[in-house]
């Protein structure tokens, strides 16, 4: 069931007392290259330095007082870790992660710095949903996925109503998809605030199984998924993979040196710092810049947390 306008309205007002209305920026010498018009909304600039603050926030103010007390309850070794850390903060509650022992240390320290309390695991999806059902176990607290969540999409979504607000007319808007929370929850931005606008998936070449879940009609997995945008290596889910099904018009795949020169043009451009994951839209673009010449085209930059001392050129 697709959820409704009057759903992703209500999660705009509970979200935005919380959150940063991050800025648009534009490029003069990007459009010249592209020879179309884009709008970057810069979710790097967001609190904890990625969109994925929107979701958590939102998700977690819909818990009653009792659920809040117990706390909540997430696993993940990147950027939603860091987001229900915070957000658990901000709204008074506990942020219980599970976090694989081959977390960065930078991720941990953030973690632990926004009031999350961390239990690792070894590196598998099965260990850490064990790890993560034990604590449910022990302290009643509430599991909160990154993406396939209802309310964590109807946060995610609210990037590009702020997006939309700004610049209502928009031919189409640009994501980067991983789990499918951000994407899912942009097309419903879209379809309420958009006037004809398209929404269209970035997706790296090597963690493609969004473009053939869109494909076949049902939820593919990857074998593999060694591409440096390394947010992108989730999978979709039972909650967003319908709305994704619905109303995303299609997703363009990237290989790994589209991606590093997306990421590079942007940084040297813009003046900005982003995530290998926040290039993927861009790089899709480029890859196929002719579909979009003289669009106005808004590409959400997911994030910016970026160990600056592995930069990938």
């Amino acid at each position: 069931m697709i959820p409704s306008k009057a759903q992703l309205d209500s999660a705009y007002s509970i979200v935005k007392p919380y959150v940063h209305r991050t800025p648009v920026l534009s490029s003069s010498l990007l459009n010249e290259l592209t020879g179309s018009n884009l709008f970057f909304k810069c979710e790097n600039f967001q609190k904890m330095g990625a969109f994925k603050m929107r979701g958590a926030v939102h998700a977690i103010s819909k818990l009653n007082d009792n659920e809040k007390a117990r706390g909540v309850v997430t696993h993940s070794s990147g950027n939603f870790a860091q987001a229900l850390s915070l957000a658990a903060k901000s709204l008074n509650t506990k942020a219980y992660i599970v976090m694989p022992v081959n977390a960065p240390e930078v991720k941990k320290r953030a973690v632990k710095q926004y009031g999350g309390i961390i239990t690792e695991s070894e590196a598998t999806i099965q260990a850490r949903e064990a790890a993560a059902e034990e604590i449910i176990q022990e302290t009643g607290a509430t599991f909160i996925h990154p993406s396939n969540d209802t309310n964590v999409i109807l946060g995610q979504g609210t990037a590009a109503i702020e997006l939309l607000e700004e610049q209502p007319l928009l031919d189409c808007i640009m994501v980067p998809v991983g789990g499918g929370g951000l994407i899912a929850g942009t097309a419903l931005a879209a379809r309420y605030y958009g006037k004809n606008c398209k929404v269209i998936g970035g997706e790296p070449m090597l963690a493609d199984d969004a473009y053939r879940s869109l494909k076949s009609g049902k939820i593919e997995l990857n074998d593999t998924a060694n591409t440096i945008a390394d947010g992108l290596r989730t999978y979709l889910g039972d909650k967003n993979f319908p709305i994704i099904k619905s109303l995303v018009s299609e997703i363009i795949r990237v290989e790994e040196e589209e991606i590093r020169t997306a990421m590079r043009l942007i940084m040297e451009r813009m003046k900005i710092i982003v995530e290998t994951s926040s290039a993927v839209p861009f790089a899709a673009l480029l890859k196929e810049q002719s579909n979009f010449a003289g669009k106005n085209v808004g590409i959400i930059i997911s994030g910016g947390n970026v160990d600056l001392s592995e930069l990938t050129f």
